[in-house]
């Protein structure tokens, strides 16, 4: 059977934990920061787990991680 291709804007975004949840990058903290406020800022800093419902997706794009 040929390997898969692992799709790359997906190796760039998400990563998997040794559990098996899925980190990434929160959305928000990019552009238009005057007028977030310096709570929601810090909280946009730290890394997110995804959805349970997303898992089975980000697996099909990541088939070795």
């Amino acid at each position: 059977m040929p390997k898969l291709k692992t799709h790359s804007g997906a190796k760039k975004r998400f990563k998997f934990t040794s559990k098996g949840k899925i980190k990434h990058k929160r959305v928000g903290a990019r552009h238009r920061l005057t007028k977030k406020s310096s709570k929601r800022l810090r909280k946009l800093r730290k890394l997110s787990n995804s959805v349970h419902r997303d898992k089975r997706l980000v697996k099909k794009l990541l088939p070795y991680a």
